[in-house]
Order: structure tokens, then C-alpha cells, then sequence
């Protein structure tokens, strides 16, 4: 696809690119903000995401919020990254995860991130995860999360979270899902 911006500024399509210099991944970064389009890199090749719909922010929103309840309620000291951009030229690689947290102390590395998957792009994202140092990666589908922990040959596909032993995913996945968010976070509150 190719990327076309209006007279307003907004992004109406995606693209991915290859051969792309660090140089213009960053001025490709400084020519599209406000836009709302996300970079996603890895040597050399580059996607760019139109602004995320409400079928990716809806869930997105709801299983952070489910998450930090989660944390607050086991007294599990937190810091929300949010979606701040992670990677470094030296590493060829640089994301924006969905949601991101340092456990225990802030870090420059975010230890779990998360990600919603509404559609499939073409960038191997536990690579870049892997290459930046992430202990854990949430990826959420049609409201199943699958877990990945990071050893030293890679990511492996676990059955629960090694950062959050003791969450319950099947929980998490059903609340989730939930068609109200307010209804869906306060249910599983009360679970607590």
C-alpha cells in the first residue's frame, strides 16, 4: 500500500518499505507527527501504520486497564510506559509497543509489553523485542493472549507469565472481551 496524507494531515493508508536508512526512518518520524501513523523497523525494512481504529484501541485500553487493576491490587510496584518508542539505531530495530511496563523500578527497557493484533504486518516483532532486551511480550487476538518470555536463544511461546506468576490469563482473556469496558474492569475487580 502506499501512504498518502491529506491536505489535513491524516495518514489514510500503510506501507512497508525496504531499504530504508536509520536517516529516513527519522525523518520520515519528524515529517509524519501529529499524524498518528506508527514506524515500525528492522534492518532496513520499515512499516508504517495508518491510525489505529477503535477495534485495536478499544482492547488495547481494556487490558491495560485490566493489567495495572491487576498490579495495584497484588502491590506489584509498576511504571506505565505507555507506547513510548523503544530501540536504537546500533540495533537496527525500533517499535512502538501498545502498552509497556517496568516492573519493580523504572528502566529504560520496558520489561512486559503488550500488543494488540488486529492485522498482521510484515515485521518480525519479537526480533525487535529480542534485539532491545524485553522480558516479556503479550500479543492479544480475537481475545486470547499468548505469552512470550525471552531466553537466551529467543522467545518462547510459554503457557502463563513469568513476570505476573500468579494471573490468571483465562481471566484476563474472558474480561477482555467483555462488550462494556467500565462493566468489564469492575467485574474483574470485584474477582480480585
Amino acid at each position: 500500500m502506499v501512504v498518502a496524507i491529506s491536505k489535513a494531515g491524516v495518514i489514510t493508508g500503510g506501507a512497508f518499505l525496504s531499504n530504508v536508512t536509520w536517516e529516513t526512518l527519522e525523518k520520515l518520524d519528524a515529517d509524519l507527527v501529529g499524524t498518528g501513523a506508527r514506524l515500525t523497523y528492522l534492518d532496513g525494512y520499515l512499516e508504517i501504520m495508518a491510525p489505529l481504529s477503535e477495534a485495536h484501541e478499544e482492547p488495547k485500553s481494556t487490558l491495560g486497564q485490566l493489567l495495572e487493576i491487576y498490579m495495584r491490587m497484588r502491590n506489584i510496584r509498576f511504571y506505565g510506559r505507555g507506547s513510548t518508542t523503544i530501540g536504537i539505531k546500533e540495533l537496527g530495530a525500533r517499535k512502538e509497543p501498545d502498552e509497556s511496563y517496568c516492573l519493580g523500578t523504572r528502566k529504560s527497557v520496558p520489561d512486559l509489553a503488550t500488543e494488540v493484533t488486529v492485522t498482521s504486518g510484515g515485521i518480525d516483532t519479537l526480533e525487535i523485542y529480542r534485539r532491545v532486551g524485553v522480558q516479556e511480550v503479550w500479543f492479544w487476538e480475537d481475545g486470547v493472549i499468548s505469552v512470550y518470555c525471552l531466553r537466551p536463544t529467543g522467545y518462547e511461546l510459554v503457557s502463563k507469565s513469568e513476570l505476573l506468576a500468579d494471573l490468571d490469563l483465562r481471566s484476563i482473556e474472558f474480561y477482555s472481551r467483555m462488550a462494556d469496558q467500565y462493566d468489564a474492569v469492575n467485574a474483574f475487580m470485584r474477582s480480585l
